[in-house]
């Protein structure tokens, strides 16, 4: 639920403007790079990546979940990826590769903007770490604290910190009327305010059909959040698939990080086909019809206390006609939503990262018009 509220003033002579909601922001996007592929994210997965608690903490927890479960009584609590923090390396021309760590950035949920950001003041050279090796190079290494598990590719490479949470921590941490008292705690003793938040890492994603709509839903009543609201279809990677891709059938509560860290890469892989399982389940689109998954960037919710999603963008063989009609007949999580929408626009390529980044931050719009940072108006309106 990457959500913005975008207006349009009307006449002839009307400046046309976009208003920001402030619930929303993007905490990183990777317009210069046209999106990142699965080859361009790393994974790091580690139990000091998991939140912090004690008994008092616990204690909340387990009664906000048993007030929520004794009125909604089909809520089910799956383990979740918590997000930690991340990196970036990004390559260079010369025998070196730059580093960027935003540990701290998260932490002030502040927007990453490469498009306009000064990076001269924020990026260490990984060579002057006192490492010999060529991250470019290197079947693997460790460089200003992060560990490359395979050969960097030509382009940037996100690396993503991640620990274990679940849907229950997630609700009586992030989710709970006491969400801003835990972030001060946080603060407090431990120097982050997210130390005791679930911080569940979401999926979300910008599927364009092929006359040029972008898939949207209206999210059910009956949902955990944000009833009634359209979102554009999305959920979560589940470390439960990937122990299972790993041959170990475990059970929700089972579920421990060791058994993931042997092989970071089927993290990678649960994260991005995760959320094209989303859109088939969601919109009943098939996975054939659906295009590779292109990261666009990661998006904050702060109606939930900065909750982190990854966004995509991904495209769909299909016609906005057909995908309603399959729509309409019902995929496995059909009961999430109640109706689909199409916003249409003048500019479809998925080569204008900015123009998506503007999608991820729209939702319940009417009528609007967004701005590119190359100055191209693009009209947008539900139908």
């Amino acid at each position: 639920m990457m959500v913005t509220s975008l207006s349009h003033t009307s006449g002839p002579d009307a400046e046309t403007k976009t208003m920001t909601d402030p619930d929303v922001s993007v905490l990183f996007h990777c317009a210069p790079w046209g999106g990142l592929r699965e080859s361009q994210v790393q994974v790091e997965l580690s139990e000091r990546f998991n939140k912090q608690t004690d008994v008092v903490l616990e204690r909340h927890i387990d009664q906000v979940w048993a007030e929520r479960v004794s009125k909604e009584p089909w809520l089910f609590n799956g383990a979740k990826f918590r997000l930690h923090s991340f990196c970036l390396v990004l390559p260079s021309s010369h025998s070196s590769n730059t580093f960027l760590d935003y540990a701290e950035e998260q932490k002030r949920a502040k927007q990453v903007d490469f498009g306009h950001a000064d990076l001269s003041s924020d990026v260490t050279n990984l060579t002057d770490s006192g490492s010999s090796k060529d991250p470019a190079t290197c079947d693997s290494g460790e460089f200003n604290g992060i560990t490359l598990k395979r050969p960097l590719p030509l382009g940037p490479v996100l690396y993503l910190r991640l620990g274990l949470t679940s849907y229950k921590d997630y609700l009586g941490t992030n989710w709970s009327s006491g969400a801003s008292e835990l972030r001060q705690r946080g603060e407090d003793e431990f120097s982050d305010p997210l130390a005791l938040l679930a911080q569940p890492l979401g999926v979300g994603a910008v599927v364009c059909t092929r006359d040029g709509q972008v898939v949207m839903i209206r999210r059910s009543q009956s949902v955990a959040e944000a009833g009634g609201l359209l979102d554009i279809p999305g959920g979560h990677p589940e470390p439960k698939v990937v122990c299972e891709r790993l041959g170990h059938s475990v059970s929700e509560d089972q579920i421990s990080v060791v058994v993931m860290q042997q092989k970071p890469d089927a993290v990678v892989s649960e994260l991005f086909s995760s959320v094209c399982a989303e859109i088939r389940d969601e919109v009943n689109i098939p996975l054939s019809s659906l295009g590779e998954a292109v990261l666009m960037g990661i998006a904050l919710n702060h109606t939930s206390a900065g909750r982190p999603s990854a966004e995509f963008y991904i495209s769909c063989s299909l016609t906005s006609d057909e995908v309603r009609k399959l729509y309409w007949k019902g995929g496995a999580e059909a009961n999430e939503s109640t109706d689909i929408i199409f916003t249409s626009t003048t500019v479809s390529s998925h080569e204008s990262c900015d123009f998506l980044v503007g999608y991820l931050l729209a939702r319940d719009t009417a009528c609007c018009s967004l701005k590119t940072d190359d100055g191209v108006w693009m009209n947008i309106k539900t139908s």
